[in-house]
């Protein structure tokens, strides 16, 4: 089967990955090369938190992606992609480690952690960011063109009246009118928690 989408996975959007891994659980050999290629980095600087020992750490990532491949017709239920292969990892990477610490001689008290930053807590927040964008652009979506890009010029990309006036052609006036409406039409969107 040939993939709908190409190999370069570096602006690979939320649509597209779910369509690979739709792909991949249908049997594409291509579809899941184009899922390693994407996620492979990603793994190996989140593996790079939890361990010291790159090569155990390149295993692991391939029993994880090999795992993956032969239980392709299991994976139905995941619906984060993404934390799945991470979860996988970090489980895999904690396998081996007790193993091996297991057989060493070494007390359990002389092991430091490799880092001090809390991997999960960046996870979540990093989750958390992506939700947010997400609802952003869906409220986004409910405005004009026209106070779509108004809002996103002054409050995302934070230009100045004077300058998004210059960019949009539109008077001073025009464009506080313009803002007003659509930070209205977005207060009305929005229901309180």
């Amino acid at each position: 089967m040939t993939s709908q989408i190409n190999r370069n996975t570096e602006n690979l959007t939320e649509e597209k990955l779910t369509l690979l891994f739709h792909e991949y659980q249908t049997g594409s050999v291509e579809a899941f090369n184009s899922l390693y290629d994407h996620y492979v980095n990603m793994l190996f600087n989140f593996g790079c938190k939890l361990t010291g020992d790159k090569e155990l750490l390149k295993d692991c990532i391939q029993d994880v992606f090999i795992k993956m491949y032969h239980n392709r017709s299991n994976l139905e239920n995941v619906l984060n992609f993404k934390s799945y292969l991470f979860v996988s990892l970090k489980n895999k990477l904690c396998d081996e480690l007790r193993k091996t610490n297991y057989l060493s001689d070494q007390p359990i008290e002389d092991y430091h952690p490799v880092s001090e930053r809390d991997i999960e807590s960046e996870y979540i927040e990093e989750e958390k960011t992506v939700f947010r964008h997400r609802k952003i652009s869906s409220l986004l979506d409910e405005l004009s063109a026209r106070q779509r890009e108004a809002i996103t010029l002054y409050y995302l990309e934070e230009k100045k009246y004077e300058d998004i006036c210059v960019m949009m052609d539109i008077s001073y006036q025009s464009l506080r009118n313009l803002i007003y409406r659509g930070l209205s039409k977005l207060r009305n969107v929005v229901v309180p928690v």
